[in-house]
Parts: C-alpha cells; structure tokens; sequence
C-alpha cells in the first residue's frame, strides 16, 4: 500500500512538473510557432523530441538553441534568439526532450 501511495505522489509531482514548463512555454510565446504535436511555423515538439533521442548533450544543444535562435536546421525560417535566462532556457530543453 505505501509503495502504490508514494507511487502516484510521484506521479503526481511528475506531472506538475511537466504542466508548469508548459505554462514556461506559453508565457515566453514558444506556442506562438511550436505545438506538441503537429508543425506550426516550427517544428513539433515531439518531432524536436525524436530528431534528439539518444544524442549526447542534446539537453544543453537545445537549451542553446531556445535561447539564442537556430537557423537552417528545420528549414528556411530560423528560430530567433529568445528571451529567456539560461535556467528557462534549461527547463524548457528538458521538458521538449521528455515529450515523446
């Protein structure tokens, strides 16, 4: 019984977690040009996600290119630099990667 109560504590901080870098990602305007599931102006989060299984430092690749823009990796239209502080830039990173 402990076990399936620390279980979905766990689950539930998880979760949490997720929602609250979601919420990151609207209130910096990441939504205006990326969605979890489907291309927009950007690519899909999820599309983001699999391009980056299994790449070493891809959390740190990633999390430079939120904050200082890309350009030629998904096509023609580059992604501009955004503002964001290196530590949302990190959260944001960590949580596209985890969305599969």
């Amino acid at each position: 019984m402990k076990k399936i109560i620390l279980m979905a504590g766990m689950a539930v901080l998880l979760t949490g977690a997720a929602h609250a870098d979601e919420a990151l990602a609207k209130s910096k305007n990441c939504m205006g040009c990326h969605v979890i599931d489907k291309k927009l102006v950007g690519p899909s989060y999820k599309d983001i996600a699999a391009k980056r299984a299994g790449e070493k430092g891809a959390e740190a690749a990633l999390a430079q290119k939120i904050k200082g823009g890309s350009k030629n990796e998904w096509g023609n239209v580059p992604m501009p630099p955004n503002n964001v502080t290196e530590d949302e830039a990190a959260k944001l990173a960590k949580w596209v990667l985890s969305l599969k």
